[in-house]
């Protein structure tokens, strides 16, 4: 690799010894040299972004990132159980093209309670500094911009709520200045029911139009039941899954590699050998010891109960 192609300056790697080391402790210095050999092993993977992470991937939460690598544009539903990591695992595809230099701005789509959350997560594991873009910090945030500038172009990346950028005033120049890179979080919300369509549904198929966009879409519950609502969460990967024949054996193929859904029975008791990867949770139950007079307080409230609920029939 040519260290001109490089993204980042490739420079001399130097480590400074600890402030409270001392030149005769061999024990600390064994320590320093196991921590420089295991980073070096660890940025020497096939995954650009290994080096950036601030934690160590599941096997099983690398599985979004290859397909995603496998397409020319990717357009993935990631529909992962409650707990499994839906967040990691698009966090790792974005870091990893991040890295590659393929993409250099991005939006993550999301219901306003789960903005902060998405800020922090972006920061402490994968580095990224995020904007918050509410109804309440998008006034601020947007004072003082140059002519001709939108507030996307001022800050490339942005965690922005739905609910804020869904309205028909904001969703059309949304769609103008949106990155070419999108993760929208609690896919299913934004589909509707078998009576309509949504606000949220038309912002993203607005962004779904432009071929050459990038977008992950993440869900616990992909399928309600309500074959209408599925069909227009998939026509946001390809406009032909909302008219293709769900039982056919071209539909399937297709759709296997946009979708990926696991169970946590299926990681625990698989091939993925995750038991550790998941708290068993026990259970016990324990007597509660009430005192004579907590007790006989108790007696009268429950006499009383039993007196109204004996009046009215």
């Amino acid at each position: 690799m040519d260290p001109a192609l490089e993204i980042s300056a490739v420079e001399t790697a130097r480590f400074d010894l600890p402030e409270d080391a001392r030149t005769t402790v061999q024990a600390k210095a064994a320590l320093l040299a196991d921590a420089l050999r295991l980073t070096l092993r660890r940025g020497a993977g096939p995954f650009r972004s290994a080096a950036q992470l601030a934690f160590e991937p599941r096997t099983y939460q690398l599985v979004p990132l290859l397909m995603a690598l496998r397409l020319q544009v990717p357009r993935l539903l990631i529909a992962d159980d409650v707990g499994i990591g839906k967040t990691i695992e698009a966090g790792l595809i974005l870091r990893e093209f991040m890295d590659r230099g393929e993409i250099d701005a991005f939006s993550v789509l999301c219901p306003p309670h789960l903005v902060d959350q998405w800020i922090i997560e972006l920061k402490d594991r994968f580095g990224i500094d995020a904007v918050a873009v509410t109804s309440g910090t998008a006034a601020r945030l947007e004072r003082n911009l140059p002519l001709a500038h939108t507030l996307f172009d001022a800050y490339p990346y942005t965690v922005v709520s739905l609910d804020y950028i869904k309205a028909e005033k904001r969703r059309e120049g949304f769609a103008r200045a949106c990155p070419d890179f999108v993760i929208v979080d609690e896919a299913h919300a934004c589909v509707g029911t078998h009576k309509g369509k949504q606000q949220r549904f038309e912002l993203l198929q607005g962004l779904a139009k432009d071929t050459e966009r990038r977008i992950i879409m993440l869900t616990a519950t992909p399928h309600s039941g309500d074959e209408e609502a599925f069909a227009r969460l998939l026509s946001l990967i390809d406009q032909d899954f909302a008219t293709l024949d769900f039982d056919s054996a071209r539909y399937r193929e297709r759709l296997a590699r946009h979708f990926v859904q696991r169970r946590r029975v299926d990681l625990v008791e698989g091939d993925w050998q995750e038991d550790r990867s998941f708290p068993k949770h026990e259970t016990t139950e324990h007597a509660y010891r009430l005192s004579p007079e907590h007790l006989a307080f108790q007696e009268a409230v429950l006499d009383y109960c039993l007196e109204v609920v004996s009046k009215a029939g």
